[in-house]
């Protein structure tokens, strides 16, 4: 979760141009939105936004954290995360169960083979790639190179995914298990905030023995004064944990579920196909009700990618303002370098599919959720992850 973009210490002007495109994009997107559909969409696109800003001047990517505290033993960026996990949590399962009548549903799956093997290869992926699901988003929204480069391949491994989804669901496995449905509201949340701790303090104790001093990130206030910080950033990580789990609640509220990312990509990559002249409805996956219902009707109608669009434009809003675009992505980069980029991006979008979702719809969401998958996923990524960070080096990239 080191910052890509915003972190330097010498101040930077506002590069008005990208400031300039990034809001009339959002007019022109929003304006679209709305000649398409209801107005619920218009407010979803601007918590996409909203979330893209956050993600960008909060450097909230789950990618770098987990690889900081392996490498280096420090763990203020998985903190954060485990803070993170645990205010939706106390946000979203209350609303699950008492608005259960309202149409509300939440980020649950099976738990089996496909979701250990595509957790594995996100988590294996989102190392070399150099991003997770929202991190691929919000380093591409900022202009990074590289990063479109893992978000194409992301979009290749996402329609595999879901070519291959069927035969994979066939395999053992066992229905969703809702932590609030044994447990309760209170229960399931009182689990959720004991494991957060658990793991916090097992992180901090690691961290502690290895420095003799622990890292306080998250409580940290803004670099410089809170105006400035709010637009330019850098923003300290409590105000990206409030703003990306209070985002998630107003996605679960606009949407009827919590936030996801990665269903889009599959759509992009069939409407890309189906455009060309394949047919996507003979394949099982695209023949299932509501991917065929997506598959039938405009972006801009899709829930998951109306979100993503606003991701994509609130980063970039974010970077022109910081004076940070494209930064990440001047030079050359090393061959083995863009190498990764596309085998990361391949497992990524192969991985989210098969676990039925990224780390914000399998993880975060799912957590949130009270869903036993989502712990199961956070496992599996993690042990891909272990591995791809030992091969980062193979593939000229720093674990620095």
């Amino acid at each position: 979760m080191a910052h890509t973009s915003s972190t330097a210490a010498e101040p930077r002007r506002a590069d008005r141009f990208v400031v300039t495109t990034a809001l009339t994009a959002a007019a022109v997107l929003a304006a679209l939105i709305a000649l398409e559909t209801a107005p619920f969409l218009v407010a979803l696109f601007f918590v996409g936004g909203v979330l893209g800003i956050g993600l960008y001047h909060g450097a909230f990517g789950f990618t770098g954290g987990w690889r900081r505290f392996v490498v280096h033993g420090r763990g203020s960026a998985l903190r954060a995360q485990l803070a993170l996990l645990a205010l939706a949590t106390v946000l979203i399962v209350p609303v699950l169960v008492f608005a259960a009548d309202a149409g509300l549903s939440g980020a649950l799956a099976p738990v089996g083979v496909s979701l250990l093997v595509g957790a594995f290869l996100f988590g294996f992926g989102m190392q070399l790639g150099g991003g997770c699901g929202s991190g691929t988003l919000f380093t591409v929204g900022a202009g990074n190179i590289r990063m479109m480069l893992t978000l194409v391949f992301f979009v290749v491994g996402s329609v595999l995914g879901t070519l291959h989804l069927p035969w994979w669901l066939d395999r053992p496995g066992f229905d969703p298990v809702n932590l609030a449905g044994g447990l309760g509201a209170g229960g399931a949340i009182a689990l959720t905030l004991a494991l957060c701790a658990g793991l916090a303090w097992w992180v901090t104790r690691i961290e502690r023995r290895r420095h003799g001093d622990v890292e306080r990130r998250l409580l940290a206030g803004p670099e410089g004064g809170v105006f400035s910080s709010l637009f330019k950033g850098p923003w300290p990580l409590i105000w990206a944990v409030v703003v990306l789990a209070v985002g998630n609640l107003a996605v679960l509220l606009l949407a009827g579920h919590p936030w996801g990312i990665t269903f889009a990509f599959g759509l992009w990559g069939a409407k890309l196909l189906q455009a060309v002249g394949v047919d996507m409805g003979q394949f099982e996956f695209w023949s299932w009700d509501y991917p065929a219902m997506a598959l039938a009707d405009s972006v801009l109608v899709n829930v998951t990618s109306v979100t993503n669009f606003g991701l994509l434009v609130g980063a970039m809003l974010a970077a022109g303002l910081a004076g940070r675009f494209n930064r990440a992505s001047q030079g050359r980069i090393p061959p083995r370098s863009l190498l990764a980029a596309a085998i990361g991006g391949l497992a990524m979008g192969y991985g989210a599919r098969l676990a039925f979702g990224c780390n914000i719809g399998a993880m975060f969401s799912g957590i949130a959720s009270a869903s036993l998958h989502g712990w199961i996923w956070f496992a599996a990524a993690w042990v891909g992850s272990l591995i791809a960070i030992r091969l980062r080096p193979r593939f000229s990239l720093s674990n620095d």
